[in-house]
């Protein structure tokens, strides 16, 4: 069923709303055969600027292939490269014949085999015929761009939830592989085919494209921009307005502002009012629909808040009440932070559970603006 209020799925066309520098960004980094890097939290909007993104190109560009996969349940280098190697095999190919074709021609001399009972039994495309190496890992990573070669159409590889291949048994050598797969490629001029890289968890993300300085300044990262509430508010009164409803432009850009302007919550929140309401909607909805929403992500804003320790609920806090400078002296006394080392292991902490980012100043900024908005009116129950 339709709803003006999409917030299942991503979106595209006349429902993706702002960002379109962004698009333009994105698409032209992929028209010359860059790589990319989307760096952003969870339902903040990557793969609705990606898609949207390629419908453009399929109107601007010459024809392109896309394969993409995740690394959302991979736990280990073989699981990942074997998924790496089938998705790119079958972005070119579609039958049995021509998978062991390709495998033979750009695997040779490798220990990845296209097994066709394997691929009867459990539709794989890739296989392995013994323990991988090195040079096997190499080799299927460097398959996208030998193919590439051959073809007069570029190839795009979309990989979500990258950051997942640090959880791998050696994700290290998986990222470093990459990285030189990469540089050889860039050196030696091969320019058609293109990795996007997705990854909903920021700091770990960050760590693998910035502060490891693999990827240095052959991958690049296009940020996502804020959308303008304004925006985004016309944007939701025209869906109102389809159902024959009403709401107030200031009462929406106040909601805005507390989710602060993220798309995936603000078109939940509106889905959620559109349903209990059947005229004008008022203040009174706006505050139900609020609590309903809540509701929905208490029990894992609680989880979050139940595998924290004292130091890091302390430091938590210290954030909501405005402080930025956790090492100053004052700080740590009046928050029982202990020392400025021990502030260094809890902001850490909190990196690393995606609570918390750091900009380039040092200062936080929650990943999830309505656990912060919970966080803060019923977690600690400050004022408003």
């Amino acid at each position: 069923m339709d709803t003006p209020f999409p917030y299942d799925k991503f979106v595209t066309g006349k429902d993706f709303i702002g960002r379109k520098s962004d698009c333009t960004i994105l698409s032209n980094l992929l028209s010359q055969g860059e790589h990319v890097a989307l760096i952003e939290p969870p339902r903040s909007g990557k793969t609705s600027l990606v898609q949207q993104a390629l419908f453009s190109m399929r109107f601007s560009t010459k024809p392109f292939t896309v394969g993409q996969f995740s690394v959302l349940n991979i736990r280990t280098v073989d699981e990942f490269l074997l998924r790496y190697g089938s998705t790119v095999i079958r972005m070119v190919a579609s039958t049995p014949d021509e998978y062991g074709r390709m495998v033979e021609k750009y695997l040779a001399g490798t220990h990845f085999v296209f097994d066709r009972d394997a691929f009867a039994d459990r539709d794989e495309v890739l296989s392995r015929g013994w323990d991988l190496d090195t040079a096997d890992v190499k080799a299927v990573l460097r398959l996208p761009f030998l193919i590439a070669q051959e073809r007069s159409s570029p190839l795009l590889l979309i990989i979500d939830e990258f950051q997942n291949v640090e959880f791998t048994e050696d994700g290290y050598r998986i990222l470093r592989s990459l990285d030189e797969v990469i540089r050889e490629e860039a050196e030696a001029g091969h320019k058609g085919f293109s990795f996007v890289f997705s990854g909903s968890m920021v700091n770990a993300m960050k760590e693998i494209f910035e502060s490891s300085r693999l990827f240095y300044r052959r991958v690049t990262r296009v940020p996502l921009s804020q959308v303008d509430e304004r925006e985004i508010a016309d944007h939701v009164i025209k869906g109102f307005l389809a159902g024959g409803k009403v709401m107030e432009k200031n009462l929406l850009i106040g909601a805005c502002r507390l989710f602060k302007n993220n798309l995936w919550y603000i078109n939940h929140f509106s889905a959620i009012c559109n349903s209990m309401s059947k005229g004008y909607i008022m203040e009174p909805v706006l505050v139900d629909a609020l609590s309903c929403l809540i509701s929905v992500h208490e029990p894992r804003f609680r989880a979050m808040m139940n595998g924290l320790t004292t130091f890091q609920v302390s430091l938590l806090r210290a954030t909501v009440e405005g402080n930025t400078r956790f090492s100053a002296s004052e700080v740590i006394r009046k928050y029982n932070l202990n020392s400025s080392a021990n502030v260094k292991r809890v902001k850490d902490a909190l990196m690393k559970k995606e609570i918390l980012t750091f900009d380039g100043d040092d200062k936080p900024e929650f990943l999830d603006p309505l656990f912060e908005y919970w966080i803060r009116k019923y977690y600690f129950e400050l004022p408003e």
